[in-house]
């Protein structure tokens, strides 16, 4: 049998192209070796959302057509919406009476958020939580690996902590202790240098058309000490550069890096020639996009939530035995 792993993103917004080189093309890449169930993560975002959730279900919708037209095949893997399965909170309720508060208390990640994001209130009792209803995300569907980076190593040994305390109260190993399936990606900045956020507005959508993509990369800062066209540029502190990098064929990046180095062509041209690159890696994506009908959206939809129901409910039933919950 294969290994199972468990995936989400929150639909807080467009997908745009860090996250189709920092997550989408690696789960694509999995879903032929893995049992693969990717989550659009609806409750995690409401976490954050709460005060102005509208838009939520739209975002859910087109994320589903951006995990599709990127390459995730729905006969391989199980796209579904985190709110559609109600045993994701039955669980994370389950997790919540047994976690101590200082184990989500010390959690990295959410004091690096609170730091992050100004303007909404944050310290709730959810937002805290959150690594607790991430873990049930993880051991409902009992996924044997999580795809992540180096970076949230320290949140996925939280869900093993979790598990581990769950599976020795009531001896027996329920659930199995997920291993994070470590993944190298790409550090993009913004087009403002900034971190590429949705907050920020300083990303490329999938969605975007070749004119956008022209424009935004327009304004991308480049390499500041590179002030006029006979001044050599370094390609290794460039941004741009780094986008030709990631998303450019490697013959194209080879003859950036000549051009700016050697300083014979500006920064103007190099943009020109990275929007270029940026549209036709896009294209395909969009164009896959554009061709999915609501008819199959919601069919995919559907069927996803069938099926994370049907393991959810199985996990939900051993728990509810153990817990004394059932007869």
């Amino acid at each position: 049998m294969k290994r199972r792993i468990l995936s989400g993103m929150r639909p807080t917004g467009r997908l745009h192209i860090g996250h189709l080189a920092g997550a989408l093309n690696n789960w694509v890449s999995l879903q032929d070796s893995y049992d693969c169930f990717y989550m659009i993560a609806d409750w995690h975002a409401l976490m954050s959302e709460y005060e102005k959730p509208k838009g939520t279900a739209e975002s859910s919708y087109e994320m589903v057509r951006d995990f599709v037209a990127a390459g995730l095949d729905p006969e391989k893997c199980v796209i579904f919406i985190q709110s559609q399965v109600p045993e994701h909170l039955e669980l994370a309720m389950v997790f919540s009476d047994l976690t101590p508060l200082a184990w989500v208390e010390r959690c990295p990640t959410y004091k690096e958020q609170l730091r992050e994001i100004k303007g909404r209130e944050l310290t709730t009792y959810g937002f805290l939580g959150y690594p607790i209803l991430q873990a049930a995300d993880i051991a409902l569907y009992k996924a044997d690996a999580v795809p992540v980076g180096f970076d949230q190593i320290p949140h996925l040994e939280l869900t093993r902590e979790i598990i581990r305390k769950f599976n020795g109260l009531y001896n027996k190993k329920v659930f199995p202790e997920p291993e994070p399936l470590l993944t190298r990606f790409p550090k993009l900045l913004g087009i403002d240098n900034r971190k590429m956020s949705k907050s920020y507005a300083n990303f490329i959508a999938l969605s975007d058309t070749p004119e956008a993509i022209e424009k935004k990369v327009a304004a991308m800062i480049t390499d500041p000490a590179r002030q006029k066209l006979k001044d050599k540029g370094h390609p290794e502190v460039c941004n741009v550069f780094s986008w030709f990098s990631t998303f450019a064929k490697p013959e194209v990046k080879d003859n950036v890096r000549g051009w700016c180095a050697g300083a014979s062509s500006g920064c103007t041209e190099c943009k020109k020639s990275l929007a270029k690159a940026l549209c036709a890696y896009l294209e395909p994506i969009r164009d896959k996009r554009d061709r999915l009908s609501v008819s199959h959206m919601e069919c995919i939809i559907k069927e996803g939530q069938k099926k994370a129901r049907k393991v959810a409910a199985e996990t939900m039933d051993e728990v509810k035995r153990l817990i004394d919950f059932v007869m």
